[in-house]
């Protein structure tokens, strides 16, 4: 029982799970990383096998997912303060890719290889609750 372990988050890049890694670390439990060098090695395989895992030890699972809540998962202000949803007052805002459809996927990936450096990519917020898209001035 003290060697059995159990998932409480998952990421798709190993640079979010570090993050929370420590946070948890930093409340003495003791977190283990699954599948973080296969994403690290070919990133775009991180859907496939559901992610970077972490686990913890099953007498730390409730503790551990008591911080996780704790954590913020969605967007602040410059103050700290969670952003609200203009169109239904939520605080579920998350920043995400305006990458949706074959033109702008297509603009992306010529950006990326003209250039090296994709400047046709643009991030609005959103809305989890109701799915609004906006940006702050």
């Amino acid at each position: 029982m003290e060697n059995t372990f159990v998932k409480v988050a998952s990421f798709q890049y190993s640079s979010e799970a570090i993050i929370i890694k420590g946070r948890l670390e930093a409340e003495g439990i003791e977190v283990f990383m699954k599948d973080n060098n296969t994403i690290d090695t070919d990133p775009l395989v991180s859907n496939a096998i559901g992610g970077v895992k972490l686990l913890v030890r099953l007498k730390d699972k409730e503790r551990a997912t008591e911080v996780l809540q704790d954590v913020s998962r969605y967007s602040l202000d410059d103050q700290g303060k969670p952003l609200t949803c203009p169109k239904c007052s939520s605080h579920e805002i998350e920043l995400g890719t305006t990458i949706k459809d074959i033109k702008s996927l297509f603009a992306f990936l010529f950006t990326f290889i003209a250039v090296a450096l994709p400047f046709y990519t643009k991030y609005k917020y959103r809305c989890n609750n109701c799915g609004n898209e906006f940006n702050i001035e």
